[in-house]
């Protein structure tokens, strides 16, 4: 018995010591999707030390903060063009002449968590040192500059591999030691919601967003793609994230160019399919409008709900679509979109309308149970499920409920 038990107790080590060998990502991270602000889609690089200290000041003053947003990442545009005599990079010294761990340690002083940039590929998306072949050392250095999230892009990537470039860099950060996010920026090339699971916390699902709700627009010789058109893409994707791995349909734009409907609308679908929450605007300049929505502390629970399950599409008709996504204690939020371009009139019957969810097992028949509505927007209460519910959604624009018991 005592040679059974010495065997037993052996094995449970070398169990533990190959758990903790292969291991890849910090498993304990991002139980709910991250919320920071990446500084790509205003400044692209155009960035440096003194504009990224009163961007920190103001993320705090605004109430960004306080609404539960962590994270304050640097895109691209950071270190200097070469790496130093012993391969690190560098930050740039007339962009950042205190370095990268003064600015790092700055944002911690603020209570804020630090974030950093960089590609897989052998360069960057606008020509900086990428990773490939570095990936250890970097991650080391980043782990002694005290980074808390990795954005790693995909440019200058042929002939490389994606999973195996991911996954190597997984292994760097897990070995240099340091829990940090790991956000997969491949633009869903090549379908990381199937395999990116055990390496990284969030992955693009889809190209980059730009400053257009409907149609895409071209700047600049460059089409990227509108809210909706990435919303369209989500839905089948839907069953591979929860907590602590997530589609991420890319950055937010709330506070770019779009008007104040479209603003609300994209934001809201992002909180219904439970996204990454990294806010992209000059937080300097933002009116109160802009303020408003990504600080709605009802629209962000909506997101942050612990269950960390998707929307799915329940309806679409003339331009009108609802979104359902359910939530911890058999709570549901409700999401009327007006794709177009004209007010719609709704009167919606809910004892009409069964809610049924094979993934999350959600099966609702209004007839037998009645729930409460709260209008987030308007943060008011407006009945139960007990009665129809009249509602005009502006052009472009949503109304959301929360639906409690």
């Amino acid at each position: 018995m005592k040679s059974l038990n010495r065997f037993l107790f052996a094995l449970a080590i070398n169990i533990a010591i190959c758990t903790t060998l292969f291991a890849q990502k910090f498993e304990e991270l991002a139980q709910t999707p991250p919320m920071g602000w990446n500084s790509w889609n205003t400044f692209q690089t155009r960035i440096d030390e003194p504009l990224l200290k009163g961007m920190v000041d103001t993320y705090v003053s605004s109430g960004m903060r306080d609404a539960g947003y962590t994270y304050f990442v640097l895109d691209d545009g950071w270190m200097a063009m070469e790496r130093d005599r012993d391969g690190n990079l560098v930050a740039d010294p007339k962009k950042f002449p205190h370095g990268m761990k003064a600015f790092a340690d700055y944002v911690h002083s603020k209570g804020l968590k630090f974030g950093i940039y960089n590609c897989a590929g052998t360069k960057t998306c606008a020509g900086y040192p990428g990773t490939r072949g570095y990936e250890y050392q970097d991650a080391r250095l980043y782990a002694s500059w005290d980074v808390d999230y990795l954005k790693f892009d995909w440019c200058n990537t042929a002939g490389i591999n994606a999973r195996e470039a991911y996954a190597t860099m997984s292994k760097a950060i897990r070995a240099a030691g340091r829990p940090m996010i790991f956000s997969l920026c491949e633009w869903g090339e090549h379908q990381p919601w199937r395999w990116a699971k055990t390496v990284g916390q969030l992955w693009r699902s889809t190209g980059d967003i730009g400053v257009a709700f409907d149609k895409p627009i071209t700047r600049n010789g460059w089409t990227p793609l509108s809210v909706l058109n990435i919303l369209d893409r989500q839905d089948s994707i839907r069953q591979y994230a929860g907590p602590g791995h997530w589609n991420d349909p890319d950055m937010l734009e709330v506070g770019n160019g779009m008007t104040y409907n479209q603003d609300k609308a994209h934001f809201s679908l992002w909180c219904m399919l439970a996204a990454p929450l990294m806010a992209g605007n000059d937080l300097r300049k933002m009116p109160e409008q802009t303020a408003a929505i990504l600080t709605n502390k009802e629209m962000i629970a909506i997101d942050q709900d612990p269950l960390g399950i998707e929307c799915f599409k329940y309806y679409s008709f003339d331009g009108l679509e609802i979104f359902v996504k359910p939530l911890a204690n058999n709570e549901l939020a409700v999401c009327f979109l007006n794709r177009s371009n004209r007010q719609q009139m709704i009167n919606y019957d809910w004892k009409d309308h069964a809610i049924t969810d094979d993934f999350s097992k959600v099966n609702i028949d209004f007839n037998q149970t009645t729930y409460k509505l709260r209008d987030v927007w308007s943060k008011k209460d407006i009945g139960t499920t007990g009665k129809a519910v009249k509602l005009a959604v502006a052009p472009n624009d949503v109304v959301v409920l929360r639906l409690t018991k």
